[in-house]
């Protein structure tokens, strides 16, 4: 049940006068689950500022978590999520966190309390427990955000353009070619050609288990996209197995020249090029 604004008041009052031993209680409870994971000084800090988070939220007369008296509660509830999660704890460590103030508080004023506080503390539970599920689903927010960032990140560092020659540069692909991924390569080797000027690309294929019409449509988008830059590009790596697969799905690359390797493509353009292509 939702606390009262008698309730809440009640409480704000005592986490004040509390505040050390539920402090300490606290970050003892929290450290237990940690295990020495985070430093003492770290952990104390962020067990203090959010005692005086929930005791803010309180006094203002917070009786749901919505509140926009529990705004500033709801930013130190998000702040922690999005520290746990860099830092590499789990969505439930970080909820276990918040959940373990209802334990503190309970064996820090529980001995000698009146019981009218004592029933004013099952409502005081629930609006822990709201604050520790907010917790939860900001963690897997923030978390949600990393993954994205750091596949993003991944598919940068997977899809790398290199300058081979003057005038010359490479893509070369390891792994499937998907729509993400080839949409990341053409980015790229569009932005090398217009940071370099090179009138040559080599997409090199090398690395890619298999050729299906999928892929093959992806490198003839990034060939075209290429040509409207003003750019030539040459496909390498087509090995015995690719060749049949291509014939056998009727895929046709056109004028594109294609060659088994990334040196007879090189050799390819040099002999294009001419003193065009000296170091």
């Amino acid at each position: 049940m939702p606390l009262s604004s008698d309730e809440a008041s009640r409480f704000a009052d005592l986490l004040k006068e509390h505040a050390e031993s539920l402090t300490a209680r606290w970050t003892e409870l929290v450290a237990a689950s940690l295990r020495g994971r985070l430093s003492s000084t770290e952990l104390r800090r962020q067990v203090e500022d959010l005692r005086k988070g929930f005791e803010q939220a309180l006094r203002a007369g917070s009786v749901h978590l919505t509140d926009e008296a529990s705004a500033e509660l709801r930013a130190q509830l998000s702040e922690l999520s999005t520290s746990r999660a860099r830092q590499g704890f789990g969505a439930n460590e970080t909820a276990i966190s918040v959940f373990a103030f209802k334990d503190a508080v309970l064996e820090v004023i529980g001995d000698g309390t009146d019981a009218g506080i004592l029933r004013d503390y099952v409502a005081f539970s629930s609006f822990v427990d709201r604050a520790a599920l907010f917790t939860f689903d900001a963690y897997v927010q923030v978390r949600e955000s990393l993954i994205a960032d750091q596949a993003e990140q991944l598919l940068e560092l997977s899809t790398p353009v290199v300058k081979l020659w003057e005038g010359v540069v490479a893509v070369p692909l390891v792994g499937t070619l998907d729509s993400a991924r080839a949409q990341v390569v053409m980015e790229r080797l569009l932005q090398t050609l217009v940071d370099t000027g090179s009138p040559y690309a080599i997409i090199d294929i090398t690395g890619v288990p298999a050729v299906d019409t999928q892929v093959a449509q992806h490198i003839l988008k990034t060939v075209v996209a290429a040509r409207l830059m003003g750019a030539d590009c040459i496909i390498s790596g087509i090995r015995p197995q690719i060749a049949q697969t291509i014939v056998a799905l009727g895929i046709e690359f056109g004028d594109i020249a294609t060659k088994a390797s990334l040196a007879d493509a090189l050799r390819y353009v040099l002999s294009r090029t001419g003193k065009r292509t000296e170091r």
